[in-house]
């Protein structure tokens, strides 16, 4: 494509996500800032539609771009805006919380005021989280209190049903000889660790580690079920180019209640490097066919756990939501780490 279609085609697209009503040559001529005629125009036009970069709805004689086309403007042409300052500060102030999890929804919470389309953020995976301590705490007669701490800074809560009576001074010890000898390792690890070190433990110390590693593998059971947080989803019965099509909406909102194929596309965009794009049917998600994903992954510690996004149409100013996703990925990943 020569610099001439090109330049053609970005303010076809801009032009497009500002006004929302396909493009002629007239109101190409007039804004593109060539010194070409109409009918020079439409020549480079018919050349952009033959490559699939651009399509003629049947109700008008203008141009809008299509999925291939807005692929072509995000990697080639568009120029980010970066953020300005005062919604970074506005960010920070929202992700300063000392509880991951208020973050994560103030993520999402953010992502989705932000740009007003649906935020989402994956929660960190279990199998990437280790262990920063743990500890037990008599209840009552058998039932002790398990408290697991992870290095993301999350807390979970669990009640054993011991065999037996524990004293204070057995519990302490079993916490300490845990937290001396698998702090640090993830759930799966200290699974398989633990498993391999049962014959060498004390008999009742066995039992109340099996029983904790139980406990603990029904936090990552519980997690992953939840494993999504988002936020204004009804955002997207407000725009004009997907309220419009009530069969689209009611599969998108489908998807948003089974959640398993978005899990799948975040867990994908969580290899990725930097901020990913799906643009309409890339995903290979139909209910996506008339939106796009923008996601970025984010951190704990230098280690990529998670993945946030928002979800919105095509027609999006894609040179302003990027920056938003990627900044907040960023300062969501610095929020946690301290913690």
């Amino acid at each position: 494509m020569d610099q001439r279609a090109q330049l053609l085609l970005k303010s076809l697209v801009e032009h497009y996500i500002s006004d929302g009503q396909p493009v002629g040559s007239r109101t190409l001529s007039k804004y593109a800032g060539l010194d070409l005629s109409p009918a020079t125009i439409r020549n480079v036009m018919s050349d952009l539609e033959e490559l699939g970069f651009i399509a003629s709805p049947h109700t008008s004689a203008g141009r809008i771009p299509t999925p291939q086309g807005y692929r072509f403007f995000v990697d080639t042409l568009l120029k980010i805006q970066p953020l300005h300052q005062l919604e970074i500060k506005r960010l920070q102030q929202e992700l300063s919380s000392p509880d991951p999890q208020e973050l994560i929804s103030s993520a999402a919470n953010m992502l989705s005021s932000l740009t007003q389309f649906a935020g989402l953020v994956m929660l960190p995976k279990r199998n990437t989280i280790a262990f920063r301590q743990l500890e037990f705490l008599p209840l009552s007669e058998k039932r002790i209190l398990l408290i697991i701490v992870t290095t993301d800074g999350n807390v979970q809560n669990r009640i054993i049903v011991a065999d037996k009576n524990y004293s204070t001074s057995e519990l302490t010890q079993a916490a300490n000889f845990f937290n001396q000898h698998y702090t640090g390792c993830t759930f799966e690890q200290a699974h398989k660790k633990l498993h391999q070190e049962l014959s060498q433990l004390q008999t009742d110390m066995t039992r109340l580690m099996s029983a904790a590693m139980e406990a603990s593998g029904k936090v990552m059971t519980d997690e992953a079920s939840e494993g999504l947080v988002m936020s204004g989803e009804r955002n997207l019965l407000q725009i004009d180019d997907l309220s419009t099509n009530v069969a689209s909406l009611r599969k998108l909102f489908e998807a948003f209640e089974r959640r398993s194929a978005l899990m799948q596309l975040l867990d994908t965009s969580r290899r990725a490097e930097g901020v990913h794009l799906f643009i309409g049917g890339e995903s290979g998600f139909l209910p996506l066919d008339e939106c796009s994903m923008v996601t970025a992954p984010y951190e704990v510690d230098g280690q990529v756990v998670g993945t946030l996004g928002v979800i919105g149409p095509t027609r999006m100013a894609y040179e302003r939501v990027i920056p938003i996703v990627d900044v907040t990925s960023r300062l969501l990943s610095s929020a946690l780490s301290i913690h």
